[in-house]
């Protein structure tokens, strides 16, 4: 990865051709104006994945039996085909 260094006029007229280099890992770009770094490009980390494990955990209350109650009469998919719908 390498850093490059360009003025603010060179950032102006070929910005999206440096940006794709940045987002495609070509390194970052420090934008200078009269000489003075004025902001630097890096590229974006993805996020962290988060594992939803317990997201739910305190924040929803089952209805007392939900957990238990047997349900598996209003599924087709575990209907055999000669059985009749309840």
């Amino acid at each position: 990865m390498s850093h490059r260094v360009v003025n603010i006029t060179e950032f102006k007229a070929r910005c999206l051709s440096l940006l794709d280099g940045v987002g495609k890992g070509e390194g970052s770009i420090t934008i200078t104006k009269r000489g003075r770094p004025l902001a630097t490009v890096t590229p974006a980390r993805p996020p962290a994945w988060k594992s939803p494990e317990g997201a739910w955990s305190g924040k929803v209350k089952l209805a007392g039996g939900l957990e238990t109650a047997d349900t598996s009469g209003l599924w087709d998919v575990l209907r055999r085909p000669s059985e009749p719908r309840r």
